[in-house]
């Protein structure tokens, strides 16, 4: 008899509304996390000591670590700092690094882990993975992911937008990597999760044609729970694939090799995204990802974020070594430099017409 269903990974509760941050203490004893409040909380230190002193009589029994950054050293410092401490579960208090750096040092410990986010940067909310800087420059570590996620729209609005719109370039450039997962299952015959890549290109598709802007309630309530999507996705997949194609290779290629001058992450995918799907060919679907990504602020061509027209030659060049194995647009071109800086320069008179 075939097998029917499938159990599906995903957060036990998703809270995203305005005020949840206040109200963090009940939602925890509701969902039956920590009725006795030992939680551990995981902050920066630096905006961290803000929402600390907001927290602290609404948490009374939480213990505060501050987390330096979203280093490797940082995550595992946070793990050992909390071993022995008998929490219900671990929260992770802030931006992108802080929650990646929690959800490692939660795995290491065996906690259950509540990503709390006070940006809208990537989709690490939810995810699987988290990416953590380390002596070779900046690694993917497989993780659980979140067992609940919480977004505070008020916290959020309040947030730089750029953060805001990196998070919009993270959404949409899962459109492009769905499409480089179906070239490769036609190509390599590599096996294809349509669930996955639904709710992955789902996410992306709203987020591409939502007419909102930065601060308007609805589009920031459509990002969250388009984040929490692509993050599912992920689970369900079992890898980062339908959100991660030759978009993110080419961002992970210009942390490589320019470690000191990257941008945002969801700024590099999403023009990443862009020029993947004119590699593609896709000049339709290039022209609204432009549009829609122009009209959020970010970035469309690579001087826009410092790189030289050679240097982004040299990350769309390198970009498939960031993961060996995976099969993309850039794979199956296989372009010399020569053929990049063309199709760049293509490109670049499409986008300037």
């Amino acid at each position: 008899m075939p097998v029917l269903t499938r159990l599906l990974p995903s957060p036990v509760f998703v809270e995203i509304r305005a005020g949840a941050l206040d109200a963090l203490g009940g939602i925890l004893a509701d969902q039956r996390l920590s009725a006795s409040g030992r939680i551990a909380v995981a902050i920066s230190n630096g905006s961290g000591a803000v929402l600390r002193e907001r927290l602290e009589p609404l948490l009374p029994g939480a213990a505060w670590f501050e987390v330096a950054d979203g280093t490797l050293d940082a995550a595992v410092r946070l793990a050992d700092e909390m071993r022995g401490g008998h929490f219900d579960a671990l929260v992770g208090l802030g931006g992108g690094k802080i929650i990646d750096a929690a959800k490692y040092a939660a795995a290491r410990v065996g906690l259950p882990i509540v990503a709390v986010a006070t940006n809208l940067a990537h989709d690490g909310i939810c995810s699987p993975v988290s990416i953590l800087d380390n002596d070779a420059g900046r690694g993917s570590y497989g993780v659980p992911s979140p067992i609940g996620i919480v977004v505070d729209l008020d916290v959020i609005r309040r947030a730089p937008q750029r953060f805001v719109a990196a998070g919009i370039g993270d959404v949409i450039s899962n459109i492009s990597a769905c499409a480089d997962w179906e070239l490769s299952n036609r190509i390599t015959g590599e096996p294809l999760d349509g669930l996955a890549v639904a709710m992955a290109r789902s996410a992306g598709e709203n987020l591409l044609r939502h007419p909102g802007v930065l601060d308007d309630e609805d589009l920031l309530m459509a990002l969250s729970e388009a984040l929490v999507l692509s993050g599912i996705a992920m689970n369900i997949a079992g890898s980062t694939r339908p959100s991660s194609g030759a978009c993110h290779e080419i961002s992970h290629a210009l942390d490589v090799l320019y470690p000191k001058r990257s941008a945002q992450h969801g700024e590099q995918v999403g023009l990443g995204a862009a020029f993947a799907s004119h590699l593609r060919g896709e000049h339709e679907l290039t022209g609204l990802i432009v549009e829609r990504l122009a009209s959020h602020g970010l970035p469309v061509t690579a001087d826009r974020i410092g790189f030289t027209e050679a240097e982004f030659t040299e990350a769309v060049h390198y970009a498939p070594n960031t993961r060996p194995g995976r099969f993309t647009i850039l794979e199956h071109l296989d372009l010399s430099p020569s053929d990049i800086r063309d199709a760049y320069a293509d490109y670049v008179k499409a986008v300037h017409r």
